[in-house]
């Protein structure tokens, strides 16, 4: 095996592999396909392997390919850090500062949070990364974290926030129309949302109310906020975040007492950047914008 490759050929090789041909990679990195061809040729002969098969469908990842997705996915998100940590070189909090959040949080409370942070800090730029699965801070897919779990790894500075209460929801015109439940089995007769797939993170948070199950939803989705869209809508009742909820006077919070989940968030980033100027504004930031949020 040849030693020292160039860090092109696996940027090439994950391009192949997330858009399943030459031509797909090459429109990516804005390369051409002559060229993608010649780095998936060059480090197929100093692996030894065969990467790629092909198909009328594009290119197939071998086993091999597939066993070396992560490793070349570390080397992407180590590749990003680097250049965040290079664009922030200067006096003053400037560059690039990487957030993930769960969906709802990404997208209906970290806006003004992040809005406000960047009025304070103009040089700052901020990418963010609404999504639910858990990104990898030892692995710098991204800088800070919003996580509704305590983390893990010694290796992370981390602010318990406190707790986010996501209760059962309608809107007012819905429960003119069908009466509010009285109890958690008078849900049977109503029009439901929820989950597809249930995660084990769902799975734990149902613990205890066996009516909450998929067979029972009216509508189904895995993203929150289509859950979400849906009971703005009128679709029927859903969870939603208390706190959240509040903001829109059309929304009705059902059983209160009866059915309730509870999200711990966290705010977590590397212990490495505790002295980053730009990650140590935005951290802070974020740890006030939330707190704000859970106790309006």
């Amino acid at each position: 095996m040849t030693s020292n490759l160039s860090w092109d050929l696996y940027r090439t090789f994950l391009a192949v592999l997330t858009e399943g041909s030459l031509s797909g990679a090459a429109r990516a990195l804005g390369i051409t396909q002559p060229t993608a061809g010649r780095h998936i040729a060059a480090l197929e002969q100093a692996l030894g392997q065969t990467l790629f098969t092909r198909s009328q469908t594009g290119l197939l990842p071998t086993d091999a390919a597939q066993s070396l997705r992560s490793h070349a996915q570390a080397m992407q998100h180590t590749a990003l850090a680097f250049e965040r940590a290079a664009a922030s070189h200067g006096d003053g909090v400037n560059g690039v500062v990487r957030i993930s959040a769960s969906e709802v949080v990404g997208v209906e409370v970290l806006p003004p949070i992040l809005a406000a942070l960047r009025r304070a800090h103009p040089d700052l730029t901020i990418e963010l990364v609404p999504t639910n699965r858990i990104q990898d801070l030892l692995h710098r897919e991204v800088d800070i974290a919003v996580r509704m779990a305590p983390p893990q790894q010694d290796a992370l500075i981390a602010r318990r926030i406190g707790v986010i209460d996501v209760g059962l929801h309608a809107r007012d015109d819905y429960v003119a129309r069908y009466g509010a439940p009285t109890s958690l089995a008078d849900l049977a007769h109503h029009t439901v949302i929820g989950f597809d797939k249930l995660t084990p993170f769902l799975r734990e948070a149902t613990r205890g109310v066996p009516m909450w199950a998929r067979e029972t939803f009216a509508f189904r989705a895995d993203s929150d906020l289509a859950q979400l869209a849906m009971i703005r809508a009128g679709y029927g009742i859903g969870g939603c975040q208390v706190p959240l909820a509040r903001r829109d006077p059309r929304l009705v919070r059902l059983l209160p007492s009866a059915f309730r989940f509870r999200l711990q968030t966290w705010v977590t980033m590397h212990e490495d950047l505790r002295a980053n100027p730009r990650c140590k504004v935005a951290f802070d930031a974020l740890v006030a914008g939330l707190s704000t949020y859970m106790a309006g």
